[in-house]
């Protein structure tokens, strides 16, 4: 791979895109994924994950910027990985096909990490979270375009994080382009798949990815330098990076109609289907599901953490079965549920080729229910919702939201967030922060 000294495309973009200019379009989607983002870190900071992450930044990463939803105080680089780090601890966030991952969770606190951040117009701020979208995605479509390996999230999303930073704090061209290249370098390369097969509070590495993305900036400020960051400088990935500004991937962003892992939701919504059909759920005999390879892989039965039960394909089928539907509740305290348990250990999973070669553009999965009596009852295949072709409504967004924010923070609060969020064009990013 021949690497250029700097990849002035994205270089210059990052340095020049008026930020207070993006179209009314750009900012519309811009606060739906804020509201979005800021609903699951609300929800998720009631999970241990969070507590764990709180208790660690405040005694590792002292200082004083103000951590997401709580009262505790660290560094900038901590209240990035502590606020990554809760985001993902509820599997609900936005993300992107071809990435295999998502940007919001690290971008969202990156950018609320810096003080610099508080002296932002409400509209520049949704511009920067645009931008910092636009970086991203491109990173981790390089990343998966040239590496060998699946990684988490959090190997390309610091190179999202790092230009926001980079932008907040005014780096000059050479520190960007060194800043891009110490957070690339400093990501880490934690393979995705090893999360899936043993499901813990590593998640998808975002909490360290937005930590290197705030960290590279800081460090290039002061004139530390790094290695050219091949995904963005890379002939062999130029492709990525030259439709800055003509192709918008933060329109091709997926929003999660369920807090579990995106490769579960086709069976959610195939299973969902033929549980509006009235099945009685006693006389299921087997639950078999045909899907793509990385579904799978969510393989765990019986979870007994609420990591587990979001990576696990059986446990999302029979919560939405038995439920109707896939809630907070169903991840976290239905866990010991003996009736959505006896459903779990129903369910068989199929491997389609042709859904494989569909995968990561498309997902899909189809459902066969075989009953007591010898009956079948199978679904259509189904796709998740929520993809760009079949997006959740704005009311939608927002039941979701107040349903995962107002048991954390009370309804008042989630009235007031969710109506500064959507009007935040008309306000101050430090309103925003003020209330988080």
């Amino acid at each position: 791979m021949h690497v250029n000294d700097m990849n002035f495309t994205a270089i210059d973009w990052i340095l020049n895109v008026d930020l207070e200019a993006l179209g009314e379009e750009h900012l519309a989607q811009a606060k739906r994924a804020l509201l979005d983002t800021l609903g699951v870190a609300a929800g998720a900071s009631r999970t241990s994950l969070a507590k764990h992450a709180e208790r660690y930044v405040v005694s590792q990463h002292g200082g004083n910027r103000p951590l997401l939803f709580s009262t505790a105080t660290a560094s900038a680089s901590g209240v990035a990985l502590h606020g990554a780090w809760m985001i993902d601890a509820l599997d609900a966030h936005d993300g992107q096909v071809l990435t295999k991952g998502h940007c919001g969770v690290a971008l969202v606190p990156g950018i609320m990490a810096l003080p610099e951040a508080e002296k932002l117009s409400g509209r520049e701020l949704l511009g920067l979270l645009v931008m910092g979208y636009e970086v991203a995605t491109r990173a981790g479509i390089a990343l998966h375009a040239s590496a060998c390996d699946y990684h988490t999230s959090g190997a390309w999303n610091a190179i999202g994080v790092a230009a926001v930073a980079a932008r907040l704090l005014r780096l000059d061209r050479q520190r960007l382009h060194e800043a891009l290249g110490i957070a690339e370098f400093y990501a880490p390369r934690s393979q995705m798949m090893r999360c899936i097969d043993h499901p813990t509070m590593v998640k998808d590495g975002s909490g360290w990815g937005a930590q290197a993305g705030i960290a590279a900036a800081l460090l290039a400020q002061d004139g530390f330098t790094g290695a050219p960051a091949i995904t963005v400088a890379g002939s062999d990935v130029a492709q990525h990076w030259q439709d800055l500004g003509s192709r918008w991937y933060l329109h091709e962003q997926y929003f999660k109609a369920y807090p579990v892992c995106r490769w579960a939701q086709p069976a959610t919504e195939a299973v969902l289907e033929l549980a509006h059909d009235g099945q009685d759920l006693a006389d299921i005999e087997r639950i078999t599901i045909t899907t793509f390879h990385a579904a799978k892989r969510l393989h765990v039965v019986r979870p007994t953490t609420t990591e587990q039960a979001q990576y696990s394909l059986p446990w999302s089928v029979a919560c939405a079965l038995g439920f109707g539907t896939i809630d907070v509740h169903a991840v976290t305290d239905a866990l010991d549920d003996p009736g959505i348990q006896a459903l779990a250990e129903r369910v068989e999973i199929i491997e389609s080729e042709r859904f494989n070669a569909l995968f990561p553009a498309e997902r899909w999965a189809q459902v066969t229910l075989e009953m007591r009596d010898g009956s079948r009852h199978s679904s259509r295949e189904h796709e998740a919702r929520g993809n760009p072709h079949n997006p959740l409504s704005d009311d939608e967004l927002t039941r979701k939201f107040h349903a995962l924010a107002t048991p954390a923070i009370g309804r008042t609060h989630a009235e007031d967030l969710h109506g500064l969020i959507m009007t935040l064009e008309s306000h101050s990013a430090r309103q925003l922060l003020e209330r988080l």
